[in-house]
């Protein structure tokens, strides 16, 4: 099956990378040769007969990606078009963790030329994202956050609610796009975060078209540390994945939620967010047009080369 499934891709050079535990298969296809398949995916992502992943980039030119051409035309340095598919085959408009290792992956293979405080833009289904190198890792702008649900949002501050596997009664949740979809769900403390088990998406009413990722988050007691950075810690379901060490556009939707919530004593702008892979940096910085950008931010790497082939 493993070898029928690969087909053409049987030769590829590829790498291993990871941003906070979150891992990807990534290659390179500057000539948009490669027309992957969801079972050919799902089969490299398998963690028993594939490479192994929550998810596979691929790395191809935004002016040779149909319905996305254009991206080009409005930002001619968007070059890179980031093909993002979640482990079992499906496609997904951004992974936050994603973007980073893609960066890392295009300056590893000689794509792009970025040293520490430049910046690069890349063509996404989430839009055209601007990435900058820092001394330790990548931040990516991943534009504005917003209510999936606004009406119910802002009359209740929850719009939603979310059962876990195994629990009787769900619970309250704030539905957040991050250009991607996302259910946040605030705990009481770590004992309750740690017992949940996540391998089973959770049950979401109502949920969002396209299906949800389900964050679950503690705030930190005192939420605001001397330095004046938020603390928070995270789990999460992703939707076509199952748990992760980390989610990129989780994090940032849980630090909106969380601020979200506290709207009324203190707006913060600067956010940690502790995954099991690892710690994230968000920050909330407002832009040209009025609003409010979301900044995320966290190292990236490189782990394995090899070449796909079929036995």
């Amino acid at each position: 099956m493993y070898s029928t499934e690969l087909g053409q891709l049987a030769g590829q050079p590829f790498a291993k990378g990871h941003a906070t535990g979150n891992d990807f298969v990534l290659i390179a296809d500057p000539e948009a040769a490669v027309d992957l398949t969801a079972e050919q995916v799902a089969a490299l992502c398998h963690r028993r007969f594939g490479i192994g992943g929550d998810g596979l980039i691929r790395a191809v030119p935004t002016s040779k990606v149909p319905g996305y051409e254009q991206q080009v035309a409005q930002n001619p340095g968007a070059y890179w078009f980031m093909d993002y598919r979640n482990g079992d085959g499906s496609i997904a408009e951004m992974c936050g963790n994603g973007v980073r290792a893609f960066a890392h992956f295009l300056i590893a293979e000689g794509l792009v030329d970025l040293p520490v405080g430049q910046s690069i833009h890349i063509g996404s289904r989430a839009g055209i994202k601007m990435i900058t190198r820092l001394v330790e890792g990548y931040a990516v702008n991943l534009g504005p956050w917003g209510l999936i649900f606004e009406d119910q949002a802002e009359a209740d501050s929850i719009d939603s609610m979310v059962k876990p596997r195994g629990w009787e009664q769900a619970l309250p949740a704030l539905s957040i796009t991050m250009g991607n979809p996302h259910t946040v769900v605030a705990l009481p403390d770590i004992d309750m975060l740690d017992s949940l088990e996540l391998f089973v998406e959770p049950e979401v009413a109502p949920k969002p078209e396209n299906g949800t990722n389900v964050e679950f988050v503690v705030p930190n007691e005192p939420l605001i540390e001397e330095d004046g950075v938020a603390q928070v810690t995270m789990r999460v379901h992703e939707r076509g994945v199952g748990e992760t060490l980390s989610c990129g556009t989780g994090a940032c939707a849980a630090a909106a939620a969380v601020r979200y919530w506290a709207r009324g004593t203190a707006l913060i702008n600067q956010w940690a967010v502790s995954v099991p892979g690892g710690l994230v940096g968000v920050e909330f910085r407002a832009n040209d047009a009025g609003g409010e950008d979301t900044i995320l931010s966290g190292p990236a790497e490189l782990v394995a080369r090899g070449v796909i082939g079929a036995k």
